[in-house]
């Protein structure tokens, strides 16, 4: 069986530069906005619409609506759900089984785990995440606006993780390894993070 490495991040916390450099540094194949681009093509839906569906939760009463015939008015954004989610299933069992790799997000820990993945969580402080953000804050936020956004997109995430796959996101039991990214050069740790696959 292939080794499979999952990332779940805090947004800011470095998370997606430590899975690429794990990777880099392992010689495994590395996937993550890619797989956004392969659920499109599976879906014949836009990747803006993809991407759109895979950062927000869904609606609170999609559960009780999907199959009904009285459904909820958006019954067919509903059925679209459905089927990225199934397509990102699908993709991320396929890439499992093509060779060893480490993939970011898209509740890969938790879709995956019939192939006992190696779970990883990366955290960081408030401080630290706007930090990293600032260092390429193409957008010229402020600080404000900087922590703000962290803590939306986080709320995202967790919403979306705990929607699909009933636990709690971030939670350490979870996950295998959970690693505090805080005041530390991502650069520096992959390496010694490497040695326990090597």
């Amino acid at each position: 069986m292939n080794q499979i490495i999952t990332i779940g991040r805090e947004f800011g916390s470095g998370g997606r530069e430590f899975g690429r450099r794990l990777a880099e540094e392992l010689g495994y194949e590395y996937y993550d906005k890619e797989i956004v681009s392969e659920i499109a093509k599976k879906t014949e839906l836009s990747e803006s619409y993809v991407q759109q569906i895979l950062e927000h939760q869904p609606h609170r009463l999609f559960p009780i609506t999907v199959g009904q015939s009285l459904a909820y008015v958006n019954k067919y954004h509903n059925d679209l759900v459905v089927k990225v989610f199934n397509a990102q299933c699908e993709i991320l069992k396929s890439l499992a089984e093509k060779s060893d790799c480490v993939i970011v997000g898209r509740c890969a820990d938790y879709i995956l785990r019939d192939y006992k993945p190696l779970r990883i969580f990366i955290y960081s402080s408030m401080e630290s995440k706007v930090e990293r953000c600032l260092e390429r804050n193409s957008a010229n936020m402020s600080e404000d606006e900087i922590r703000k956004s962290i803590r939306s997109i986080d709320n995202e995430r967790a919403k979306y993780y705990e929607f699909y796959t009933g636990q709690k996101w971030g939670h350490k039991r979870n996950y295998d390894l959970c690693i505090n990214t805080s005041n530390v050069e991502i650069k520096l740790l992959v390496p010694v993070i490497a040695k326990l696959f090597k």
